[in-house]
């Protein structure tokens, strides 16, 4: 549905606009309906409960009524307006929910690290708490404010890690045929159509697998 133009649904759908008349500026009624299309000319003429009423000049179906008919197609739907004011909904809902789930996941973030720096903060108060109490000197110990250091060095071994994984995978060699329509119709004993269509498919497998930095043998 991204790629539908709402907007433009809902003009299509929409009930059009009672049209005016071109001659004298007042709006039409309707003198005909035919499925989706809608006659409207300018009577001139207005209903009470005395009749009906003509304009000065105006008579039934006089010259200005007939130049002023206009036919307008209509195919407003309610059940189409109803759908989309549904979707639009849902899109809002949606929209909603990842930002809701981006705000969580922050918030997660942010009290998994400081779980993580209370941990190492209560450990090493107990450590030197220890050391303390059996006379041991502990000039090695790194100072709390360095434990952004430890998170930086853990960090460092995690890319060289991924850094290795990604040239393991460049490094790796898939082997696929290269056929012509004429060895795959020997070879299947199908049509020229099936030959042409498993070589076309054959050469995007070979071209994408080429852009994703492996190597590709049997060429």
């Amino acid at each position: 549905m991204s790629n539908i133009d709402k907007q433009a649904l809902r003009e299509r759908y929409s009930p059009k606009p009672v049209p005016e008349c071109h001659i004298c500026g007042e709006e039409m009624t309707i003198q005909r309906m035919s499925a989706s299309r809608i006659t409207y000319g300018c009577t001139g003429a207005t209903y009470d409960d005395k009749g009906c009423h003509y304009a000065e000049g105006r008579s039934i179906a006089d010259d200005h009524y007939e130049q002023s008919r206009v036919t307008v197609v209509d195919v407003s739907d309610p059940d189409v307006l109803a759908l989309l004011d549904e979707l639009e909904r849902a899109c809002e809902k949606l929209k909603a929910a990842e930002r809701s789930m981006a705000e969580q996941s922050a918030i997660v973030a942010a009290a998994e690290k400081l779980v993580r720096c209370k941990g190492r903060y209560h450990s090493e108060l107990n450590y030197r708490a220890l050391a303390k109490l059996f006379g041991v000197i502990t000039p090695d110990l790194p100072p709390l404010e360095h434990e952004n250091v430890h998170y930086a060095e853990a960090a460092e071994v995690e890319i060289s890690a991924l850094r290795q994984r990604i040239a393991e995978l460049e490094a790796r060699t898939v082997n696929l045929s290269k056929l012509s329509v004429g060895e795959v119709m020997h070879l299947s004993g199908f049509s020229r159509d099936y030959a042409e269509g498993w070589c076309a498919g054959n050469d995007n497998a070979i071209h994408e697998i080429r852009a994703a930095g492996i190597k590709v043998k049997g060429e």
